[in-house]
């Protein structure tokens, strides 16, 4: 998604190693510019000045809806086309503990 996309914004927290490591992969596949955001607010609109592209991604343990905030603030500011890629998809289950089971 970073070679396609001008700015990637990863929704996670800053102390996240996996998050961190997003915005660092994003610049190194080609995007211009990638940011770190907890939440929508955090956005700068001046981030999107000249883009046309706007990847979107988040940490591994980042609730949906703080993604779907980030979408609806993009959204807000003209950014409503909205494509899914998928670029993995994992096969890995954990059981319950017996206790629980």
């Amino acid at each position: 998604m970073g070679a396609e996309a001008e700015l990637v914004i990863v929704v996670g927290s800053r102390n996240s190693s996996n998050s961190v490591r997003l915005v660092e992969v994003a610049k190194l596949a080609g995007a211009r510019e990638a940011y770190l955001v907890d939440f929508a607010d955090e956005i700068d609109e001046a981030w999107l000045e000249g883009v046309s592209t706007v990847g979107v991604t988040s940490g591994a343990s980042v609730p949906e809806a703080l993604v779907d905030q980030v979408l609806q603030w993009l959204a807000q500011r003209g950014f409503e086309d909205v494509e899914t890629i998928t670029t993995a998809v994992e096969q890995q289950k954990f059981a319950l503990p017996r206790e629980l089971s």
